[in-house]
């Protein structure tokens, strides 16, 4: 089993599959690695290095008792790209919760040895209700979600992944069998990882974060997402980092990976074949309305703390 330490000895499970230059996926809660495998495929196929990880606390990585803060998560993955990477530029994708860890690698790690970035219905710039972030998912939501998890997780995730996946009463964009992986992928995971990592994503102010955004940037986020909802997330993100692409998928859901894979796979091969000529040169204007944007991201997160 390719296993990998980071820096507090913490052992996660890698997979690399194809030569060329290295993109890191990063996964959602509560899943693993695998959930990147359809399109880890065929970036493979494409002339790509598709690297998986398993966060820690999930799927066939170790599970401590701490750690599940996004300071150590960018610590895992600095761990990744440097054991896998080969000292090339890589690209980062991140999906859900692991756009967290894009963002906070970018500051807390300068960036080092990333290229290009994409997050895929992502939890950024700051998914929390509060004063100054008033579109965000207020805490009682989030209270709920830890009160059915510690009642009964398992019956929890049943009904979780129906919206996660965007399922109807009459109608469903992905098949039982799908609902079924996932859900077993989330029993894999240890309870005290999965409730720590839900506080981590739902709590986390990433705006500070949003300076660090210097390399081509994607984002990708469907607009019926009952999970994340896209707009204190993607659409914050476009408004702070104005020389982002921002695709929004009309009517999808949460879990585009599973639901538009095609589609998705599509859009990340155009963007990491793009050349980056020019790419993040702002003109003068541009980058005066940019720094507007983050000067106020930054005082409103300063003026309020998180609950």
């Amino acid at each position: 089993m390719p296993m990998i330490k980071t820096k507090d000895g913490t052992s996660l499970y890698v997979k690399s599959w194809g030569t060329g230059k290295p993109v890191v996926l990063i996964h959602g809660w509560p899943l693993s690695g695998d959930s990147w495998d359809p399109i880890s495929n065929v970036l493979a196929d494409n002339g790509y290095q598709a690297i998986a990880y398993d966060r820690r606390g999930f799927g066939r990585s170790d599970q401590p008792s701490e750690g599940y803060d996004y300071d150590t998560f960018a610590d895992d993955l600095a761990a990744v790209i440097d054991s896998q990477a080969g000292g090339q530029d890589a690209a980062l994708i991140g999906f859900s919760m692991g756009g967290g860890e894009v963002a906070r690698y970018l500051s807390r790690h300068q960036g080092k040895g990333v290229s290009k970035v994409a997050l895929i219905s992502s939890v950024v710039p700051y998914m929390l209700q509060t004063e100054d972030n008033p579109e965000g998912v207020p805490q009682a939501t989030f209270d709920q979600m830890t009160e059915g998890m510690k009642a009964d997780r398992a019956k929890f995730f049943r009904g979780f992944f129906k919206d996660f996946f965007g399922v109807g009463m009459l109608s469903s964009p992905v098949s039982d069998e799908t609902l079924d992986l996932a859900w077993s992928t989330a029993m894999q995971a240890g309870l005290r990882p999965t409730l720590a990592a839900a506080k981590a994503f739902a709590t986390t102010d990433f705006r500070p974060d949003l300076a660090s955004f210097t390399v081509p940037t994607l984002i990708i986020h469907g607009t019926a997402d009952k999970t994340v909802p896209i707009e204190p997330t993607a659409r914050a993100l476009a408004k702070a980092v104005p020389a982002a692409q921002l695709i929004e998928y009309d009517g999808e859901p949460h879990g585009v990976f599973a639901t538009q894979t095609e589609r998705l796979t599509n859009d990340l091969l155009a963007f990491l074949g793009e050349s980056e000529r020019g790419a993040m040169n702002f003109d003068a204007a541009q980058a005066g309305d940019r720094q507007d944007v983050l000067d106020e991201i930054t005082a409103a997160s300063m003026a309020t703390v998180p609950v």
